[in-house]
């Protein structure tokens, strides 16, 4: 089946309803910029946060209608038809609830953590279920809806640097939208809403929560939050790729076969290989392979 879908049938985003319910007083960010187009919200948002950093507090927001050089991991560019994706980068300044700044190793943890509320608020929001797949792909069924990708902002003044979170969300791409066959949206999928006004407003809004929660346990992705289980439990009770035998494509050209066995506490991916030793994976492409392959 080919779904045909024109701009004309994608509407913008609806800034002043954001702001109204996204925006300080009323909501928890500080600062929501919505765009009609950039190269990447994470480059710019990174640019701008380094430029001027008192003027982009802790969960700055910045959205776009039209992301022409967007990156995904290992550089590739990602690219989408205008208002039919949610682009959104968040600047994370994290402190714990004395003010401490959190120690940097959880800091691996922030795109996990956004890819879990992004997975949590799809659920909620379109009665489309998707889990996760390390590091930071959101999937369904085995094809990609969405990706997170974390990037480091230094800083110049001595304090701890800030990350910046960027999600892609593919809402209404069709059959001849998607750059790889690999791919799927949320219209691809049948959800109940394509609104991408719902669909940023609810992430946001979840996301704040729970990157607020993960702020209060100082961190530690093992602590059990007030409203339930620990973030790595979370993310693992998500993950598609715990339990699978798996190929991961190491920096620097080595390859790991074995099987995904757990997380580490800073996120890192257990992989036991055919001896059963156990290695942890801080960066990789992994791909999930059939039995026939391993």
């Amino acid at each position: 089946m080919h779904l045909h879908y024109s701009s004309m049938e994608r509407p913008p985003l609806d800034p002043e309803r954001l702001q109204e319910r996204l925006a300080a007083p009323a909501g928890p960010l500080p600062r929501l910029d919505i765009v009609s187009e950039t190269g990447s919200t994470n480059t710019d948002l990174s640019d701008a946060a380094r430029l001027a950093p008192s003027q982009y507090p802790d969960l700055s927001v910045l959205t776009a209608e039209l992301q022409t050089a967007g990156r995904g991991r290992l550089g590739r560019t990602w690219e989408a038809p205008e208002r039919s994706s949610l682009f959104v980068s968040v600047l994370l300044r994290p402190v714990n609830a004395s003010g401490r700044p959190l120690p940097t190793q959880s800091y691996g943890w922030l795109s996990l953590l956004a890819a879990l509320s992004l997975t949590r608020s799809v659920a909620a929001r379109t009665g489309v279920e998707p889990k996760l797949k390390w590091p930071n792909d959101v999937m369904v069924d085995g094809r990609k809806l969405a990706g997170v990708l974390a990037q480091v902002v230094p800083e110049t003044s001595g304090n701890p640097p800030a990350v910046v979170v960027g999600t892609g969300l593919n809402v209404s791409l069709t059959d001849e939208d998607q750059p790889v066959s690999t791919a799927t949206s949320l219209l691809m999928e049948y959800a109940s809403t394509t609104d991408r006004n719902i669909l940023l407003e609810d992430y946001l809004l979840r996301f704040s929560e729970d990157y607020h929660a993960f702020c209060a346990v100082d961190g530690d992705a093992t602590a059990p939050w007030a409203q339930g289980g620990s973030l790595k439990d979370q993310v693992s009770a998500r993950m598609v790729t715990l339990g699978q035998h798996v190929r991961a494509y190491l920096p620097g050209g080595a390859e790991l076969v074995g099987r995904a066995v757990g997380l580490d506490p800073h996120g890192a991916l257990f992989i036991a290989d055919d001896e059963g030793t156990r290695h942890a994976v801080t960066a990789a492409d992994v791909v999930h392979l059939r039995a026939a392959e391993s």
